[in-house]
């Protein structure tokens, strides 16, 4: 497949984050997004902000790279979603995320239903389902997407206290590919009902075998990171990188890693130019870099 015939749905929250030195766009769907674009893909946002300063400025970032907001709601009783952030000396960040967001409230609409059957991949968490209206309009996407085929990719990224194993497991259920973090492993296995096996890799294969999943990815921070399939197994070490924030690492990484299976690259190489882009991206400060950057 051609790379920018790719079509991608991002699902989720769109948000900033507020770091000591001020705000920055992010969230982990507007930040995979956006980063989809900058690699080449037709990417729309299902998601909804307020009728604010920060609704505006997030709709301008988003535009800036090409991303279709049509599909982005305006709320006008619900602010724009936001988070406190603070990173410590590694570079690794904390979060707050604040209650009772737009995001929490993306509506249904009859104009999804085409838009869905059109795209190649649609990518979700579970953080942007918290709230119930903007969960079931999620999940009904799904469903749709299913049905047709679509490529499934789901980034748990788990945020205390906006997740349950309930929302893990439905999650997964409607996923063909998942995508997690070996810190956040722990917590999806028990709330699937499988034990952790000691080789993270067994755990991983018995998430994929139990919910018939196309593939599982986990990422490992500099170690880099493991992906399972069907028949095999791929470790990639991590790429050395000077590291100024690991904001936006993981959201880049996925997007890397969704084009790779669209454009049908080999595992060991789509888990490389994944982690080589994540590395980049933590050589940079913030989780979407500036228009028109490109990793090396």
């Amino acid at each position: 497949m051609n790379l920018r015939q790719s079509r991608i749905l991002s699902c989720g929250e769109v948000l900033w984050d507020l770091f000591p030195e001020g705000a920055r766009f992010g969230g982990a769907p507007a930040n995979f997004a956006c980063h989809a674009a900058i690699l080449g893909a037709q990417v729309t946002v299902l998601s909804a902000v307020g009728n604010d300063e920060r609704s505006d400025a997030a709709l301008a970032i988003l535009k800036g790279f090409g991303i279709d907001t049509s599909f982005v709601q305006r709320i006008a009783d619900s602010p724009t979603g936001s988070v406190g952030v603070s990173v410590d000396a590694a570079g690794k960040p904390t979060f707050e995320i604040h209650t009772g967001s737009a995001w929490d409230r993306i509506a249904w609409t009859t104009a999804f239903e085409k838009r869905i059957a059109e795209m190649d991949a649609i990518y979700f968490g579970t953080l942007g389902q918290r709230g119930e209206v903007s969960r079931t309009t999620i999940q009904r996407a799904l469903g749709l997407a299913k049905e047709r085929g679509i490529l499934r990719v789901l980034d748990v990224n788990l945020r205390r206290p906006f997740y349950d194993a309930g929302v893990i497991r439905d999650s997964i259920v409607q996923a063909s590919v998942l995508k997690l973090s070996d810190d956040e492993l722990g917590e999806v296995a028990n709330a699937c009902g499988v034990a952790m096996a000691e080789k993270a890799e067994a755990t991983l294969r018995h998430l994929r075998e139990a919910f018939g999943l196309n593939l599982v990815v986990m990422t490992r921070g500099a170690k880099g990171a493991l992906l399972v399939s069907r028949d095999a197994t791929f470790d990639q070490p991590g790429i050395p990188t000077e590291v100024v924030d690991t904001v936006g690492a993981g959201d880049s990484f996925t997007a890397a890693f969704v084009l790779g299976l669209l454009r049908g690259d080999a595992p060991q190489d789509n888990l490389r130019k994944a982690c080589e882009t994540a590395s980049a991206v933590c050589a940079k400060s913030g989780a979407v870099p500036a228009a028109g950057w490109k990793p090396a």
